[in-house]
């Protein structure tokens, strides 16, 4: 078998490169999670003379984030030295909430933000009318939602009935 040549070795590399810089680039609206965290890059790709290839899912349709988002990602790689950037809207397979990282999980916690409670994997357990949803705050399980819609869409507001405090709640789509 054969060694690597330089040039595979160098795009490699440069491949992971890219995907730090993506690492490091936040959600605007949840500023202590990165967008490969949320599970919003779907690819990374270095083609030809170096062109780098981002695809992007919106965590749902018309997000107003989205185009932060690839404003955000386009500078940040021009920052790191990246000239030819191609950004790709993925609208298919839509986003799901199962794809944010354990680690993005503990973030959202971390913050406050209740992370989403379960698998959407099954449309049985989108449509279940009650889920427990834990203060994030405080662990407890009594709590309540005040409404469907939180600080942004994606979230909803809810509020733990031991601590008394609000908090938003990360929905599972």
């Amino acid at each position: 078998m054969s060694a690597p040549n330089d040039s595979v070795l160098e795009r490699a590399a440069a491949e992971r490169r890219v995907w730090d810089v993506l690492q490091a680039v936040t959600d605007p609206e949840i500023p202590v999670l990165s967008i490969v965290d949320l599970g919003i890059v779907r690819y990374a790709r270095l083609g030809p003379e170096g062109r780098v290839r981002v695809g992007i899912s919106p965590t749902y349709s018309g997000c107003p984030a989205t185009a932060v988002i690839k404003q955000s990602v386009g500078q940040a790689l021009q920052r790191a030295g990246f000239a030819n950037i191609e950004l790709e809207d993925v609208i298919a397979p839509a986003w799901t909430s199962d794809w944010i990282t354990d680690a993005g999980r503990s973030k959202l916690l971390e913050y406050g933000i209740a992370p989403p409670a379960e698998s959407v994997s099954s449309v049985r357990q989108i449509v279940r009318p009650s889920l427990v949803i834990k203060c994030p705050r405080c662990g407890s399980a009594a709590t309540s939602r005040v409404s469907e819609f939180g600080s942004t869409p994606c979230k909803a507001l809810y509020r733990c009935t031991s601590c008394l405090e609000p908090f938003d709640y990360f929905k599972c789509h």
